[in-house]
């Protein structure tokens, strides 16, 4: 029950957030609420089951932290990032999570990138080879500093492929449509790789797929929330929670 007051705690403010004020004093309030986290599962008994039901808790704890930060870039420049940015020949350069360090409180690694190169252009390599937590889901055995939280890329998805997308682009429900969800660790990319998740890789998802944990995945919604996926949910629905406009059914 200590758990669900947290996550609705945290949800107020991801709510708040959306306004352009106190960005950073309630990205400072979630990372108090993570160390809290922390200190549960700590003192959670030490069985299997226990054990992964706070991994899994704190991997959300990481999604509702780079939502917050997605909406405070969005009060800062009005439409989402880009999923990845191009140089003048449209060859992609950075990723949206290289984007939105500064809201992360990874102002001084962000300072470090030179956005003019690739992000593994070896003028980049500190940043390539610093880990950044937020971006690690705690249940997989990450390597090469790989994330496998993804953005949803499309034409009719929440992140557009090199362009920003307005928040008024998104007609449907915003608390059924995917912006970032978990993929599974095999799908894992370099944090900084301006690689995501497209329609055909999320449909794809099925009781077959080896996610992080049991049964399912996490996933952020556009209204702030972040809700366990069950594995076993039709490609007909999951297909539905990425489209961004409002059925004319």
């Amino acid at each position: 029950m200590a758990i669900m007051n947290l996550d609705e705690d945290i949800n107020v403010k991801i709510e708040s957030a959306r306004k352009p004020r106190s960005g950073k004093a309630l990205l400072n309030i979630c990372m108090i609420l993570v160390g809290i986290l922390i200190l549960i599962a700590l003192l959670l008994p030490a069985r299997r089951g226990g054990r992964e039901a706070a991994r899994r808790t704190l991997c959300k704890s990481n999604l509702k932290q780079i939502e917050l930060a997605l909406f405070n870039y969005e009060s800062t420049y009005h439409a989402l990032p880009p999923a990845y940015t191009v140089d003048a020949e449209g060859n992609a350069l950075h990723s949206w999570r290289t984007l939105i360090l500064p809201y992360l409180d990874q102002t001084q690694l962000y300072e470090k990138i030179d956005l003019s190169k690739p992000w593994n252009d070896p003028v980049n390599a500190e940043a390539f080879n610093t880990r950044v937590p937020v971006f690690q889901c705690p249940s997989t055995a990450h390597k090469d500093n790989n994330t496998t939280y993804m953005a949803v890329v499309g034409s009719n998805n929440c992140f557009l492929p090199s362009e920003p997308r307005q928040l008024s682009d998104i007609t449907a429900d915003r608390g059924e449509t995917l912006m970032v969800i978990e993929v599974a660790p095999e799908q894992s990319v370099h944090w900084m790789s301006p690689s995501d998740a497209d329609e055909r890789m999320i449909v794809g998802f099925g009781p077959q797929t080896k996610f992080a944990h049991p049964g399912g995945t996490n996933a952020s919604f556009v209204d702030g929330r972040v809700r366990f996926l069950e594995a076993t949910i039709p490609a007909a629905e999951l297909r539905a929670k990425i489209g961004i406009k409002k059925s004319q059914e």
